[in-house]
């Protein structure tokens, strides 16, 4: 019997792409369900009082679901796409019980262990799953389609318990919607959602890939995406410092709109609005940056996402804080879909699951930095500094990539990101003979490459 062809695109693979990001709104409803309301259980229930005891639940998820993800690029090319998806759903599975019922807020912590680990497998495997199935095409609007997908279900996730919270109380009734989560996202990932891997595979078949035929280690495939590339690595740490902020946003937000006098339905409300802003922007963001390029919409979204921070600081009042999350919001949606696409254009498709568990790792670690930093200098300094010194981060970062990232990475101009893999090769090739001059030296005529560092 003949094997099915295998077609790349949006449109060709629509049943299958839709599946996904249906599996991927569920992925994002989890982790939405703590967004508005598990800073008020760990002071109310559990009677923390120093901010950085508050924020550990987002440290240990940041540092889990940064290991995961790193974890979800390297099985998913070894073992496939749908296996991985399905144990990160079957991590899930405890949460929502654990945040219902456990007595103690190392318990929570441990919830939050799993939620990371399964956030880290499921979100990294649909995101490599969709750019399996789209191709080098229209890869900056999957990705928005993705990411849209995803955050909207945080923001109605955030909304949701936040209204429970107010009507019922703080638990168990918010967190029966994980229930529900955990069972439809698992049971479309074992009987809808098929395998993607051989898409991968018949990309870089058409030769969409470095020519020479040479696989990376997974050790280069790292140290590329994390500092000898220049753009693999200036899209890590912007990926970094994103979610540093969101970090930030998740579990300092929440206490200063309360310190400010909001009551918890409104916090709820502010807590979704960012998120929805973020994800209904990517809608367009993502397409956007196939057209016009990834570098300035990655550097001018680190900028916005600054000036957002800065208006909620400044505000007093829950519609200047609207302002400012919608603001917040927008920066990210600028930024979050780019950052994924540009990883694809540069990283070959025989790698490119591996590059972006790295890239998500870094990420991701942004979590656990911007809990860790904004917890510490809010203890000794304050809410509005910590938000400061995370805005002038933030601000920094744009600086990274306006400086150090190449503009070429633009769709629109014909500029193929196989020739920023062939150099990204080239690159990898002369490091390698740095440490054994008997392999042969780079070919005569290859320029200097864009990518070194």
């Amino acid at each position: 019997m003949n094997a099915p062809v295998i077609r790349l695109g949006l449109r060709e693979n629509a049943a299958q792409f839709s599946l996904l990001i249906i599996v991927n709104a569920f992925v994002g409803a989890m982790v939405g369900m703590e967004r508005s309301i598990l800073p008020a259980i760990a002071e109310q229930e559990f009677h923390l009082v120093a901010r950085s005891a508050v924020l550990s639940f987002i440290l240990v998820f940041g540092l889990t679901k940064a290991v995961s993800n790193y974890a979800a690029g390297r099985l998913s090319d070894r073992y496939g796409r749908k296996a991985v998806l399905i144990g990160g759903w079957l991590v899930a599975a405890p949460v929502p019980f654990m945040l219902m019922w456990v007595p103690d807020w190392n318990w929570i912590l441990f919830a939050n262990v799993l939620l990371g680990v399964s956030q880290g497998l499921t979100w990294s495997t649909t995101v490599i799953m969709k750019i399996d199935l789209v191709g080098p095409k229209n890869r900056g609007l999957a990705m928005g389609l993705n990411e849209f997908a995803g955050y909207a279900a945080v923001a109605a996730g955030a909304w949701a318990t936040g209204w429970l919270a107010a009507t019922y109380g703080l638990r168990p009734e918010p967190f029966y919607l994980g229930v529900g989560f955990v069972a439809i996202g698992l049971g479309l990932s074992i009987f809808a959602i098929h395998e993607t891997r051989h898409f991968a595979a018949h990309e870089a078949g058409l030769g969409s890939g470095a020519s020479d035929g040479k696989q990376p280690t997974q050790r280069e495939v790292f140290w590329r995406t994390t500092l000898t590339d220049r753009n693999l690595s200036s899209i890590s740490q912007a990926g970094l410092v994103n979610n540093l902020n969101d970090g930030m946003a998740w579990g300092v937000f929440p206490l200063f709109f309360a310190a400010s006098g909001l009551r918890l339905d409104q916090i709820g409300l502010l807590a979704a609005l960012y998120p929805a802003t973020w994800g209904i922007a990517q809608l367009f963001t993502g397409a956007w940056s196939d057209k016009v390029g990834r570098k300035w919409l990655i550097a001018s979204g680190m900028w916005v996402q600054a000036a957002g921070i800065a208006v909620v600081i400044l505000s007093s009042s829950f519609v200047g804080f609207a302002i400012g999350a919608a603001l917040l919001g927008v920066g990210t949606a600028m930024v979050y879909p780019t950052l994924l696409a540009a990883i694809g254009d540069v990283a070959q498709p025989s790698w490119r699951a591996s590059a972006v568990g790295v890239y998500r790792f870094w990420r991701d670690l942004g979590y656990a930095v911007g809990a860790l930093i904004a917890g510490v200098v809010a203890d000794l300094l304050g809410l509005a500094v910590a938000m400061w010194v995370v805005a002038g981060v933030t601000l920094a970062s744009g600086i990274v990539v306006a400086l150090r990232m190449d503009a070429r990475l633009n769709p629109a101009l014909g500029v193929r990101s196989r020739e920023l893999m062939v150099q990204s090769f080239h690159m990898s090739g002369r490091m390698r003979q740095g440490t054994n001059s008997s392999r042969e030296r780079p070919r005569d005529g290859d320029g200097p490459s864009s990518d070194t560092a």
